[in-house]
């Protein structure tokens, strides 16, 4: 018997491969990773197997801007606080990774 799986993203993501840093303070340190997806209400990341995550977690993640973008926008980087709802342990042991589903609280 398969599962399905029932989609329940309200925005559209876009692919987007860029690099981020964590901040989870239950370590209290920054992990760094990067962005598999991006859309307006949450994001994919993948983050080193030894992250201490799990799902029900807050963290900040942090966005760096190019220099270009930095002095139109001000910051060097957009930071987005956001809550952990799904932590992909299997499957990621190419690159020594786990993937993770977050949405950005408003």
């Amino acid at each position: 018997m398969e599962a399905t799986l029932v989609e329940q993203r309200k925005e559209a993501r876009s692919e987007l491969s860029w690099p981020v840093s964590v901040w989870v303070p239950e370590a209290n340190r920054f992990f760094n990773g990067r962005s598999k997806n991006v859309s307006r209400g949450g994001a994919y990341l993948t983050l080193p197997m030894t992250t201490p995550i799990r799902p029900g977690h807050e963290v900040e993640i942090n966005f760096p801007r190019t220099p270009a973008l930095a002095r139109q926008k001000g910051q060097y980087a957009r930071i987005k606080g956001a809550k952990v709802l799904r932590v992909d342990r299997k499957g990621m042991l190419e690159g020594a990774c786990i993937g993770m589903a977050v949405q950005f609280c408003e």
